[in-house]
């Protein structure tokens, strides 16, 4: 046998020892046979005594019997009719493997390391290059960004939560001319309108109960010839939009209880998940105010509208949690992958990054699959339309068409690579109306390869299809 196989006495004096445990102990069979297995080995570390005193059995446990040895123990009593009268023992050494996975784990580690490195100096010369992505409205929206980021010109950034909009303004300032000087952040809604005033304008010496007796700058003087990232403006309260405005104009602010004036050069970008048109005609959000921050405006697109995005994103995410659990990167399972394709992602990038870190905990043996899914994911799943126009869940026709999920997935080369195969064409049949030669173009396919899929998975109904339209 090749794995080391030990028999004990009921005194636990070894009475069989073979090659194989020769050749993984280093003790040959002269030595050990007619001792105490105890005399070899520390006591602490003999499974078979269990198996000698209770009579216990195990199947494939990992046991480290010395320090530099591992091995997978099979142990069992050794019975006549009721009596123990010994115990054997059958160890696989895995000491390789152990050593192996120690020497991956290691890699991978310093693998991310090396691409943490890498991102720093390619940050350094693009600071965009932290934004992932190359779908076209994601890259558009890049491009523009590059040119304002040039200029001093106030920017406000619209978009959904979780899109990006912090990464998009410290990009901007990155990639400005005042590079060097501070990116200051506030959000204004995380902050009580109370203490707002003093959070942004800082406060004199004694200007109320509890404050610091030599006061305290503001986040405005703090980014004096820096940027001023105000997030979530749509957020702050009417009464405090007339001083920030005024701050604005003048450049200059008082500290809260201070009678001296401060005057900055910051500049100012900020981001809202607010309609702040109709806020301003439902006057909650100051007109003036709006065109005073709306000198240049900018919309990053949320994630349902740049899906070929995902692929990328989701094995970025993998990587990096992978690399922090100190496990390799699971594989995806293509259900998994076409749920996370078919999602729409109201959490936008931040909802995929938590779940990709869920889904690396979750994974077993290396694999992602359907049930490791949140709840609201596998139930949008199975509400979608099979290939009969019929969804799981209802059994009924769908009322509406999800045509801007089927374009979006088809739109990159990438996403495509990643949905199986007859469901894409039956979903880019189902767009174009059946019509052969549009179905082929979205696929990026000829219509002669189209016609040979379509007669391998069963999709051509009669001889008419394969000359029609």
């Amino acid at each position: 046998m090749s794995e080391a196989t030990t028999i004990v006495d009921s005194e636990n004096q070894v009475v069989y020892w073979n090659r194989a445990a020769e050749t993984i102990y280093e003790i040959s069979r002269e030595e050990v046979v007619g001792t105490p297995l105890d005399r070899h080995f520390a006591s602490e570390s003999i499974r078979l005594k269990d198996a000698l005193a209770n009579g216990t059995t195990v199947r494939r446990v990992y046991h480290i019997p010395r320090p530099d040895t591992h091995v997978l123990i099979n142990s069992s009593a050794i019975r006549r009719q009721e009596t123990i009268i010994g115990a054997i023992s059958i160890e696989q050494d895995i000491t390789e493997l152990v050593r192996l996975n120690e020497e991956l784990e290691n890699a991978t580690t310093n693998l991310h390391h090396l691409q943490q490195e890498m991102n720093r100096y390619q940050a350094a010369d693009d600071p965009f290059y932290t934004i992932k992505g190359l779908s076209a409205p994601l890259q558009t929206t890049i491009q523009i960004a590059r040119k304002v980021a040039q200029t001093d010109a106030t920017v406000l950034l619209y978009g959904e939560s979780g899109v990006g909009k912090e990464l998009f303004a410290r990009a901007i300032h990155q990639s400005s001319r005042r590079h060097d000087k501070p990116f200051i952040a506030i959000n204004c809604g995380a902050i009580p309108a109370a203490l707002f005033e003093s959070e942004l304008f800082g406060y004199q010496g004694g200007a109320f109960t509890g404050a610091e007796k030599r006061g305290k700058p503001g986040k405005l003087e703090l980014s004096d010839g820096g940027t001023l990232f105000l997030d979530e403006i749509g957020e702050l309260p009417l009464e405090l939009q007339v001083k920030l405005l005024r701050a604005l104009q003048e450049r200059q602010f008082y500290r809260v209880g201070g009678t001296d004036p401060i005057t900055v050069n910051t500049r100012i970008v900020a981001a809202t998940n607010r309609q702040l048109e109709q806020m301003v005609a439902d006057g909650r959000f100051r007109e003036d105010l709006y065109y005073r921050l709306n000198v240049f405006s900018l919309e990053i697109p949320p994630l349902r509208q740049r899906r070929e995005d995902i692929s990328e994103l989701v094995q970025l995410f993998l990587q990096e949690y992978s690399a922090a659990h100190g496990q390799p990167v699971p594989r995806i399972a293509t259900e998994v992958m076409q749920a996370l394709l078919s999602y729409p992602w109201p959490g936008n990038v931040r909802e995929l990054r938590n779940i990709m870190e869920r889904l690396s905990i979750l994974q077993e043996n290396g694999v992602i699959l359907p049930e490791h899914l949140p709840s609201q994911i596998l139930s949008h799943s199975r509400s979608l339309p099979l290939s009969n126009g019929y969804t799981a869940e209802t059994g009924r026709r769908p009322q509406t068409t999800v045509e801007t999920t089927v374009a979006s997935l088809f739109h990159d080369a990438a996403a495509l690579s990643t949905a199986d195969e007859r469901t894409r064409i039956i979903a880019a049949l189902d767009r174009t109306y059946g019509n052969k030669k549009a179905a082929a173009q979205l696929l990026g396919i000829s219509r002669g390869t189209l016609y040979n899929k379509m007669r391998k998975y069963g999709l051509l109904i009669n001889s008419t299809d394969e000359t029609g339209g």
